[in-house]
């Protein structure tokens, strides 16, 4: 009997957090090395949305063609600049607020293509 199947190890007092899929410390996993870069034109488009959310106004940058880690790295960024919340759905990063023109700024100093979307 593997131990996978029966009762998955998620903490060690030796590692600390255990990834359950390969049990090894969350920190070497590989279990999540493989995932794929969204392909796209090159260019990261910045929109304000703001249907479906009670009229406050949402920033959302697509297109940034990174993996899911580097995605979220980005986003934690963008947020400390802005000085503001926000979150990454579906490949996408929402920010809080009609914050276009500093992410605009922030994205072209790191060395993005940056287009502003929308009216």
């Amino acid at each position: 009997m593997s131990r996978k199947n029966n009762n998955p190890i998620v903490y060690s007092t030796e590692q600390g957090r255990v990834c359950p899929g390969c049990e090894r410390a969350v920190a070497e996993c590989v279990c999540g090395t493989d995932e794929s870069i969204p392909t796209g034109d090159g260019v990261v488009r910045i929109s304000r949305q703001t249907k479906g959310r009670g009229g406050k106004a949402v920033t959302i940058i697509t297109g940034a063609g990174v993996s899911k880690s580097e995605l979220k790295k980005l986003a934690r960024e963008l947020k400390a600049r802005c000085g503001c919340g926000g979150t990454v759905k579906d490949d996408a990063i929402e920010i809080q607020g009609d914050k276009r023109n500093e992410v605009l700024k922030a994205l072209e100093v790191k060395g993005y293509t940056v287009k502003l979307t929308g009216g």
